[in-house]
Formats: structure tokens, sequence, C-alpha cells
């Protein structure tokens, strides 16, 4: 019994060894990272949206920092790295999207939209420049935008920090 389980452990671990061989590190999270990427810069991302929520920037910034330091074994550095996120927050908006009785908008609607460019030195075919937006709806309901907005405006830097990294680093 306690041979046919050695033997067991033995064949997992070396089919676990085979499956995650390859041309890349892989992460259980389904980013892929370049052999030999072991930097990362994330430039602020400037608030250019017109309507401007003081937060919106830094609170962005730093969740896309923060997915980076979840989901990849990267290091984030300030100066030069291997690979570089630099954009801005091109727009901002809060836009009825069901209007109940009395004119009065029974679902609204927030959207942030960012423009990325992400630059990674090791493989430029990689590179790519995009907008990416997300949404969040909320009802006037549960109170006013002001007391929704700082959780709604956290769902959707989740949102896109997660966009963005799955393109830069699975493709998508």
């Amino acid at each position: 019994m306690y041979k046919r389980l050695k033997s067991n452990i033995a064949c997992l671990t070396i089919s676990a060894v085979f499956l995650f061989q390859s041309c890349g590190v892989y992460t259980l999270s389904g980013t892929s990272i370049p052999v030999g990427m072991k930097t990362i810069s994330v430039q602020f991302f400037e608030n250019n949206a017109m309507l401007v929520v003081p937060y919106l920037a830094n609170q962005f910034t730093e969740a896309l920092k923060e997915r980076i330091r979840n989901q990849t074994p990267l290091s984030i550095e300030r100066g030069e790295a291997e690979a570089n996120f630099e954009g801005r927050i091109t727009d901002y908006t809060v836009r009825p999207v069901a209007i109940q009785g009395n004119d009065r908008a029974g679902l609204t609607r927030i959207t942030v939209t960012v423009n990325v460019k992400y630059t990674n030195t090791l493989e430029p075919e990689q590179n790519f420049e995009e907008s990416f937006n997300a949404s969040q709806e909320f009802s006037l309901n549960q109170g006013p935008l002001e007391s929704q907005q700082q959780k709604l405006i956290t769902v959707i830097n989740r949102q896109l920090s997660e966009l963005i990294i799955n393109r830069a680093f699975a493709n998508w």
C-alpha cells in the first residue's frame, strides 16, 4: 500500500513538472509573463475627463499596481523597467439607463474610459495602445451618487485593471 502511494505521488510530481514547463512563465491567474521579464513600471494615469472625480486618477493607478502585485511575479519599479504602463483617464460619465415614473432615473450607470499604452521591451510585438472602459449601475433609491460613488469606482477600477492585465499578459 505504501509503495503504491509513493508511486502515485511520484507520478503526480512528474506530471506537474511537465505541465508547468513551457516557453513562458505562467501563473495560476491565467497571465503569461515573458521569459526574462522581472520588472514593470506603472506611470500615473492623469484624469483628463470632462467630469473630474478628484481621487479617481490615484485610485485607478493604485488598482492597476495592486493587480500586478497580486497576479504576477513582476516587481514594480519607478524608473526603467522591461515593461511599462502609461496613459490617461479620458472619460467619466454618469447617465440614466432606466427611467421610472415622474421622469426619474430608476438606474444610473457610471462609465470610466482609460487610454492605455503598454510597452514591452523584451517582446515589442506585444506593445499596444488601446482604450478600455468599464461600467457599474446603481440606484439613486439607495442614496445620492456621492454616497455610492467611492464603492462604484472601486469596482470599476478592479474591472479595468483586470481587462488591462489580461490584454497585456494573456493577450485577450
